[in-house]
């Protein structure tokens, strides 16, 4: 018999598969735990139908996150942070007051777990932070840091 793995099973493949399996695994196991569906012509159809939409939805995905990237890579925002003796810098600029002044600053909400960032920003100038918006595609911002 042939099913359509709604979950991915150990040893017999990953969801959305297509696998033939002996009639009593299917009936026993597969089928009452709802880890398949038999593969009937509706069933497939209805298979190739989903996995057409899932495409489409990622196209789009991908087509706004590169619409961003370039929306943000043109602008730029500006901290200021406190100085201490000699001009040193008091304090840094983490990904959350980065997240916060792009919301404020270019109007975009942004997670601050997608900059990327390895460390906290500790001196004044103009640093190039990466944003990670989809898994193809990062956009650089430029975050200028100053001297309040």
């Amino acid at each position: 018999m042939e099913v359509i793995l709604l979950e991915d099973v150990k040893a017999l493949g990953k969801k959305g598969q297509v696998v033939k399996v002996n009639d009593g695994y299917a009936r026993n196991f597969i089928l009452p735990k709802n880890l398949g569906m038999e593969a009937t012509s509706k069933n497939l159809n209805d298979l190739r139908l989903q996995k057409a939409n899932e495409s489409k939805i990622a196209a789009e995905h991908l087509a706004d996150a590169k619409e961003l990237a370039d929306k943000i890579s043109k602008g730029s925002i500006t901290l200021s942070i406190k100085a201490g003796e000699g001009g040193r810098a008091f304090g840094s600029v983490s990904s959350k007051e980065i997240s916060g002044a792009i919301k404020s600053q270019l109007g975009y909400e942004i997670d601050k777990k997608k900059l990327v960032l390895p460390e906290p920003l500790k001196t004044f100038g103009s640093h190039e932070v990466s944003i990670k918006l989809h898994k193809e595609v990062t956009a650089k911002l430029t975050v200028k840091v100053t001297e309040s």
